[in-house]
């Protein structure tokens, strides 16, 4: 729940600044110089960019906790069995024991949702966010029975 309230309270905080930023864009428009209004169309898009990438974020995230509600509801989570340091990080050779597991369960099962989306936490454990991304997008992709891109 602390997480969903943090994420909620930086968009919000980020939709704010994307309005602020995009009525001072307006603002140098309504100059009518032709500096000002190159400026105010350059400022304009920062927050167009901001507002579509906050979106598709958003939306990955809804869809991997569908993903994992839905595997929670068949009680196939992974389990947390790393080891831990005493300042409570993951134990890197915990990590990449786990991960070696999760791999072959997926290049067992290629096209198993569940499989892709055991992976991407064994990614995010070993601190691999780039391929966590994408093996839960392949995930997501399986579930929602859409083509799949290669990793």
């Amino acid at each position: 729940m602390r997480a969903k309230l943090s994420y909620a309270v930086t968009a919000a905080v980020l939709v704010f600044y994307f309005v602020l930023v995009g009525s001072r864009g307006v603002m140098l428009i309504e100059s009518g110089t032709l500096v000002t209004v190159t400026f105010g169309v350059a400022v304009l898009i920062l927050p167009v960019i901001g507002l579509w990438f906050l979106w598709k974020n958003t939306q990955f995230v809804r869809r991997a906790n569908v993903l994992a509600a839905e595997l929670d509801a068949e009680g196939g989570l992974p389990v947390d069995e790393l080891k831990r340091t005493p300042g409570g990080r993951i134990d890197r050779d915990s990590a990449d024991a786990v991960f070696a597991q999760r791999k072959a369960e997926t290049e067992a099962a290629p096209d198993d949702w569940r499989s892709w989306f055991r992976l991407a936490v064994a990614y995010h454990d070993a601190r691999d966010t780039p391929r966590a991304r994408k093996a839960m997008q392949r995930a997501i992709a399986l579930h929602d029975g859409r083509p799949v891109q290669q990793l």
